[in-house]
Parts: structure tokens; C-alpha cells; sequence
């Protein structure tokens, strides 16, 4: 199944316009699709070569990567595997084999791998660009991988690729609308798919794992809580092959974040780390590798930012679960002692659920924008709210905050059994905190999953009561 990615495949099919070879960059999370991506615009070239590097392992060195690209290139053309002795004599010969006629399509993946044990792997890739790759005018080279970092730092930000690269695609999560797909035509309540979009997110390599004439909580035990299942080792495996050295730190970070998002300072004392250096470096190499959001305030009236006040978010539901549920029972969940266990009767499982909760509803503005009537308005920012608490300045937190030209919208989240009236007078008391509320008009919603209480319709206070089920089946 392939589904949504409209708009990056038009993106892509776009540079077949140019009659000229392009360079672009497609990156994102682990098991976000990329390579499916690549797969699917393939299928509007005449010619697809694709190679990708060997996974890090220990004394894995520049010669095996070579090795493996000679044994990928010619199983993919008339060639004899011949034995490489750097980079620049590989790209020599692919350069060579790259059809006359037709477009070609040609993927790099994972290509932080593929430089392994070359520190000069980008600058080689950069001559054999320059000197050979562009000069086919039906080419386009597509550079992919998890480690996003890698390629920010060699690739976007490296002064000897500037001009050079035509298309950068960042992949996200697929938003609920797109989720629901994975279910068919199956009949099955929204509570269900929230249970499993809590755990996997809007991943679809996840997704693909749903076996949906089971329940939720079937399939969270199969993936989560056995050994052989697929989720079960993958937050380990994200850990190795994508933060490799730093694995250590960035596992310590997301564990702050956890129970909710925080402050550089705030994970810091978490972790008896002092600001800076290599805690600054981690949670950057985490929010490229798309684990963590840097959601940075603004000024509810203007829009503008605040770059002073910034707060990191664990918006990967995966995460969350793993560390929260799945790590602390490793031992157990291997003697199979959870075997039957059911999601709900997990610790604090409603609070955290909330919290996911919080991330699809984030992931999914583009299908929450109608509902809001905001279709064709220009959104001046969007994102949580954290108002800090001062002497002069009661604080309050909201979970999502929209500033348009003519009004600021308040969201809220709701996941509960029963959602009582009360949540009308939280409502109240934040638009009255918010910052410049006087001179603001202000719109209220509610995004909710639960049974509600009769008199938060009858009193009409919420301008959007929306369901969870509109999002996913808009």
C-alpha cells in the first residue's frame, strides 16, 4: 500500500521539467518511508538504480561499504562486480553505466552509511556530481537517509554543495486522514485506531504491521509485548543505527521527555547536565532525526516568535510507549509473562495517552484547518502554547494555539470516558490568562475522544467541538 505523499512525488516528478540533471535530498525518521517514496517515482523513469550502505556494526569499514555498492552494481546492470579501491573509481564506473536514453532515476540511500570509514565520502560524491553525474541532462540523483544530521552537515550546510542541490523533502508522520487508509474498509471505532495510532504514530512502516481482523490490543501485544515482535527491538535498533556514539545521551534526553515537553534548562537539571556542548548537539541530532519537536513560542497577538522561550516535545508516539511501557519490562515481556496483558490496565496509560493524543492532533493541521473554517486563511504561526508564570502574569498551557490576521483559535485535547462541563470553565480561565486576551478576538475548540457532557453542547461555548473520528475520516 501506498498512500498520501502527493505533493513530494509532484515535487520530484517536477525536476523531469528541467531537461537537466538534479541533485535532491530526501530525509526523515526511521521507517518513514522514504525509500517507498523514491519507489513509487521510479515508476515514471525509464531506469531506477538504487544502492544502499551497510547498517553500522562493529570494524565495519570503508572497504566493505565498497564492496557491497560493487556486488549492488552489478547485479543491477551487465557489469562484472569489479573490486573498488576508493569512491571516486565507484562513481567512475556508475557514471559510465548510466543509461544514454531516458530518465533515470538514482537513489543514494542511507547514504551516512555509505560514508563510513571515508571522512572525504561527501567530497568525493560532490567531484563525481560536478564532473560527471550532472552532466547526463535525463538524471536525477536522489541523496536519502535516517541520520538527518549526517546530511545537514555534509550535504545542506556544507559550503562545497551550495547551489548544488535542487529538492530537499523532509518526510513526516502521515496525518490521521492518511492513517485511517491502513484499516480499509473495515469497520472498526475510532477508540480502536487511537489505540493503535498511540503506539505507532503516523508511521507506516508500523502501520503495515496492523493486522486489523484482530483488536487493538491484540496487535499492541503481538508487536510490543512479545519478543519476536516487530516493535519490540526497533527502539533499540533506532538508537544504534542512527545516534550510533551518541545513543547513550539521546536515549537520556527522550526519557526527560517522556511526561511532557521541557526547557533546554529543564533537561538539563534533569540529567545533571550543564547547557550547551553535547546536550545542545544531542537534542539537535534528535529533532533532524524526527523524534523530538523544538516548538518555540510567539506572541499570541503579532505571531512572532519568541526564540527565548523554547520548550522540546517527544512527538514520536513509538518512543513514548517503548520507553514508558515496553523497556522497564524487557525482562518479563522475554519470559512472556505479558503475554495478555490489555493496553488499558498499563500505569498512567490515560495520561500518556493524552499526551499522544496531543502529537496525531499536532501532525494533522492540514485536515484540522477545515473544520476550523480556516481552509484558505493565512496562518501567521501555530504550535502549543506554554505561558510562563511571572509576578505580574498568571501562566497557562494550551495545546494548540493558532494565530491568524484576525484571530487567535484556542484548542484543547480531550481524551476521557466522560468529558464533563468543567472543561468549559479551563477553557474560561485560560483565554482570560492568555497574554493580551483583551484585545484579541478568540475562538475556542475542543478536539475530543470520550462521551461528552450534554451541557457543553447545550451551552454552546466551544466555537469547534470536533470529534476524533472527523479527523480520521474527513
Amino acid at each position: 500500500m501506498f498512500v498520501g505523499r502527493t505533493e513530494e512525488l509532484a515535487e520530484l516528478f517536477q525536476l523531469k521539467r528541467k531537461a537537466r540533471a538534479s541533485l535532491a535530498v530526501c530525509k526523515g525518521r526511521r521507517r518513514i518511508g522514504k525509500s517507498t517514496l523514491i519507489d513509487e517515482c521510479s515508476k515514471k523513469f525509464d531506469h531506477f538504480l538504487r544502492f544502499e550502505g551497510l547498517a553500522p556494526r562493529k570494524d565495519l569499514a570503508r572497504e566493505h561499504q565498497l564492496e557491497h555498492f560493487a556486488s549492488q552494481l552489478a547485479s543491477q546492470t551487465k557489469s562484472p562486480k569489479l573490486r573498488f579501491s576508493d569512491w571516486p573509481q565507484a562513481f567512475q564506473l556508475l557514471d559510465r553505466l548510466i543509461p544514454s536514453s531516458g530518465w533515470t532515476l538514482l537513489l543514494l540511500d542511507e547514504i551516512s552509511w555509505l560514508s563510513i570509514g571515508d571522512r572525504d565520502f561527501a567530497g568525493h560524491l560532490k567531484i563525481a556530481w560536478d564532473e560527471l553525474f550532472k552532466k547526463h541532462r535525463k538524471l536525477v540523483v536522489v541523496l536519502c537517509g535516517s541520520v538527518s544530521s549526517w546530511i545537514d552537515n555534509n550535504i545542506l550546510n556544507s559550503p562545497a554543495y551550495l547551489g548544488r542541490v535542487s529538492l530537499t523533502l523532509t518526510l513526516e508522520p502521515l496525518s490521521l486522514a492518511h492513517c485511517n487508509h491502513f484499516w480499509g474498509s473495515k469497520k472498526v471505532t475510532a477508540m480502536e485506531k487511537l489505540k493503535i495510532l498511540s503506539v505507532t504514530g503516523g508511521v507506516p512502516r508500523y502501520l503495515e504491521e496492523i493486522d486489523t481482523s484482530h483488536s487493538a490490543e491484540h496487535n499492541i501485544r503481538r508487536l510490543c509485548f512479545e519478543p519476536s515482535g516487530m516493535l519490540f527491538n526497533e527502539a533499540e535498533q533506532i538508537f544504534h543505527d542512527v545516534f550510533d556514539r551518541r545513543a547513550d545521551t539521546c536515549r537520556s534526553i527522550v526519557m526527560t521527555l517522556v511526561d511532557g515537553a521541557r526547557t533546554v534548562s529543564e533537561i538539563g537539571a534533569a540529567l545533571d547536565h550543564e547547557r550547551g556542548g553535547s546536550l545542545t548537539s544531542s537534542l539537535e541530532e534528535l529533532v533532524a532525526a524526527g523524534f523530538i519537536r523544538r516548538d518555540v513560542s510567539f506572541d499570541p497577538r503579532s505571531g512572532r516568535v519568541r526564540p527565548k522561550l523554547i520548550r522540546f516535545r517527544l512527538s514520536d508516539n513509538y518512543l513514548r510507549f517503548y520507553l514508558k511501557y515496553v523497556e522497564p519490562r524487557r525482562t518479563q515481556i522475554e519470559k512472556r509473562l505479558y503475554k495478555h496483558t490489555t493496553v488499558d490496565a498499563l500505569a498512567a496509560w490515560d495520561t500518556i495517552f493524552g499526551l499522544q493524543l496531543e502529537n496525531l492532533v499536532l501532525q494533522s493541521l492540514d485536515v484540522l484547518r477545515p473544520r476550523l473554517g480556516l481552509e484558505n486563511a493565512v496562518i501567521l504561526n501555530a504550535g502549543p502554547y506554554t505561558q510562563p508564570k511571572t509576578k505580574r502574569r498568571a501562566g497557562c498551557q494550551i495545546d494548540l494555539l493558532l494565530k491568524t490576521k484576525s484571530a487567535v483559535y484556542l484548542l484543547e485535547t480531550k481524551l476521557r470516558g466522560n468529558i464533563d462541563r468543567a472543561v468549559i470553565d479551563e477553557m474560561k480561565a485560560k483565554t482570560t490568562r492568555l497574554e493580551g486576551a483583551r484585545d484579541l478576538t478568540i475562538r475556542t475548540g475542543i478536539v475530543y475522544v470520550g462521551k461528552l457532557d450534554p451541557r457543553i453542547e447545550e451551552e454552546a461555548y466551544f466555537d469547534f467541538v470536533i470529534p476524533f473520528e472527523e479527523l480520521l475520516d474527513p
